[in-house]
C-alpha cells in the first residue's frame, strides 16, 4: 500500500498544482464551477493580495505514487488576533481524494502548523478574511455550485467528523422562484417608506456612475454586519482589490443603490447574472474564449445570484427593504430572470434571512466550518 506524503508548495511549479488540482478532481462533476485560474495565483502574491501584509501563510500537496491527491493552506491572520483577541489556525483551499489517509495527513499539517505557533485551535474550511470563500458543503451537493461559493463531494464532511473535529459555524443559502407579481404589501410598503424617510433609488446610466458608491458600499458593510461574531473590518486595500477583482462582472441593472435627501447611502443591493455555467464552460479563463461565454450569461440568463446586501443599522427593521426588493422585482422581470440565488449567510443572521420571506425561499445548501481545539502534550 502506498504511503501518503505532505509537501510544502515551494515554487511556481508546485503552485500550479496546487491551483489546478480540483480542477481534475472535479473534472467530470456537473456541479463544481472553477474558479478563475489567473485570480488563484494572485491569491498568494504578496502584491497582489493585501491580506497577506498582516497574515501568514503556507500551501501543502499530498502526493500518493507521485500523483497529487489532495492539498491545503493554513493561516495566521494577525488582524483577527489583533482586533478580536482570537487565535487560530485557518485552513482552506481543501481538496482530497476519498481517502481518510490523505485527508488525515492534511489535517495534521494544521495541527502541526498551529503547535508550532503556539495556537490551540484549528478552523476551516476558510480564507484569509471575511469576503473569501468559507464553508465545507453539508447539503446540496447536487446544486450548481455559484461563483463565490466552496463546491465539495460529499465525503469531504465525512472525513473531517472522523477526524474528530466539530462543527463551528453554519451557513445557509436559500432558492427563490421569483414570482410574477409584486406581492401587494410590498408594492405599497415600498412607496410609504421612500416617502417618510425621503430616501430614493439610484438610477446609473453607465458603470462608471457606481464607482464613487464602492467605497460607500463597503464601509456600510462593516456597519451592517459588524455585530456578527469575528467580523473584522475591511481595509481599503482590500476595498481595491475586490473592486478590480469583481467590478468587470458589475452589470449596472444588477446594482441598487438607495441614498437619503442627503445623498448618503443607506442601503444597496449587488446581485449579478449567474456566471456559473460560463465559469464551468470557459474551464476558469477568460482567455481566449472564455470572454464569450460571461457576455452571453451577461445578455440572456434566468438566473441571478445576490452577492452583498447592506444596510445601515439606523435604518434596518423600518421597511428600506421593501424599496430595494420592488426595483429589484421591476428589473428582474424586464430581463427575464426567474430563479434568484442568496449568497451563504451565517445560521445566526436571521435579520438578512427575513428578507427573502415574501418569496417562499427554499434553503437549498447548508455549509460549515469544522474546528478542533488541541491539548498540550
Amino acid at each position: 500500500m502506498s504511503k501518503v506524503s505532505v509537501i510544502e508548495v515551494k515554487n511556481q511549479d508546485e503552485l500550479k498544482k496546487f491551483v489546478r488540482f480540483p480542477m481534475d478532481l472535479y473534472k467530470n462533476n456537473p456541479y463544481y464551477v472553477p474558479s478563475f485560474i489567473k485570480d488563484e495565483f494572485k491569491i498568494w502574491d504578496e502584491k497582489e493580495n493585501p491580506a497577506l501584509q498582516y497574515s501568514k501563510s503556507k500551501q501543502y500537496l499530498a502526493l500518493k505514487d507521485n500523483k497529487v491527491v489532495g492539498r491545503i493552506a493554513v493561516i495566521i491572520n494577525h488582524k483577527e488576533e489583533k482586533e478580536l483577541g482570537i487565535r487560530k489556525v485557518r485552513f482552506g483551499w481543501i481538496d482530497f481524494i476519498d481517502d481518510k489517509e490523505v485527508s488525515k495527513a492534511l489535517i495534521q499539517k494544521a495541527i502541526d502548523y498551529a503547535k508550532e505557533n503556539n495556537i490551540e485551535k484549528i478552523e476551516g474550511p476558510m480564507g484569509f478574511t471575511n469576503l473569501d470563500k468559507a464553508g465545507m458543503l453539508t447539503m446540496g451537493f447536487d446544486k450548481l455550485a455559484t461563483m463565490i461559493g466552496i463546491y465539495n463531494h460529499e465525503y469531504y464532511p465525512k472525513h473531517l467528523e472522523d477526524l474528530g473535529m466539530t462543527k463551528e459555524k453554519e451557513w445557509v443559502e436559500y432558492e427563490m422562484n421569483f414570482p410574477k407579481v409584486l406581492p401587494e404589501k410590498v408594492e405599497k410598503f415600498s412607496g410609504l417608506i421612500a416617502q417618510k424617510y425621503k430616501l430614493k433609488v439610484l438610477n446609473f446610466k453607465s458603470k462608471q456612475e457606481i464607482l464613487p458608491f464602492v467605497e460607500p458600499m463597503f464601509k456600510l458593510l462593516d456597519e451592517t454586519y459588524k455585530h456578527l461574531s469575528t467580523y473584522t473590518p475591511i481595509t481599503d486595500e482590500q476595498i481595491q482589490t475586490y473592486k478590480e477583482k469583481y467590478f468587470p462582472f458589475i452589470d449596472k441593472n444588477y446594482v441598487i443603490c438607495v441614498v437619503d435627501e442627503n445623498n448618503e447611502l443607506i442601503s444597496f443591493a449587488i446581485t449579478m447574472p449567474s456566471y456559473s455555467k460560463a465559469l464551468q464552460k470557459s474551464k476558469g479563463k477568460l482567455l481566449p474564449f472564455g470572454w464569450w461565454h460571461f457576455l452571453q450569461a451577461g445578455k440572456k440568463n434566468d438566473r441571478a445570484n445576490f452577492y452583498l446586501i447592506g444596510i445601515h443599522p439606523e435604518y434596518q427593521r423600518r421597511g428600506v427593504t421593501a424599496i430595494i426588493f420592488k426595483e429589484i422585482f421591476v428589473r428582474f422581470t424586464s430581463m427575464g430572470i426567474q430563479f434568484a440565488e442568496t449568497n451563504p449567510e451565517l445560521e445566526e443572521n436571521k435579520s438578512v434571512q427575513l428578507l427573502w420571506q415574501d418569496y417562499n425561499p427554499v434553503n437549498h445548501k447548508r455549509r460549515r466550518t469544522y474546528s478542533m481545539t488541541l491539548v498540550n502534550e
